[in-house]
């Protein structure tokens, strides 16, 4: 039996099934946490229609594994506060090259700048749109 109320647009629920995780206010509190923590060159890849695996990626990078450990803790403490949302899964807090917080529907990739620019995530999917987030 599938929940009638969960929106169309979205593809999975939070583990709470009486509620949909907003994607667009993930985004919002995950980009305010990144730039808290001054992480950079902050892009939302839009793959919706191009992955099951997400509907948004958000993409950064940091200069240390130390910032890269503060950018990932600063994220879930913000979304844990703001929305009542857990990262799902998380990958990489060992090495702190390349994190991922993965929120079902919005992964965030937390990247060491080199890896970054080896991976070339958004030339991956250079079909997605894409969106720069810039601080105010």
């Amino acid at each position: 039996m599938t929940n009638s109320s969960q929106k169309a647009d979205q593809q999975f629920s939070t583990v709470d099934d009486s509620k949909t995780a907003d994607a667009d206010k993930l985004i919002d509190v995950i980009t305010e946490a990144l730039l808290d923590k001054q992480a950079e060159d902050i892009v939302v890849l839009d793959v919706n229609g191009l992955t099951t695996l997400a509907d948004k990626f958000v993409i950064c990078h940091a200069q240390t594994d130390v910032q890269i450990k503060a950018i990932a803790d600063n994220v879930n403490v913000e979304t844990k506060e703001q929305l009542g949302e857990g990262a799902w899964k998380e990958e990489g807090r060992e090495t702190r090259r390349w994190v991922i917080l993965d929120y079902v529907n919005v992964v965030v990739h937390i990247f060491k700048k080199e890896l970054r620019e080896y991976y070339a995530l958004e030339r991956m999917w250079n079909d997605a749109s894409i969106r720069k987030i810039e601080d105010e």
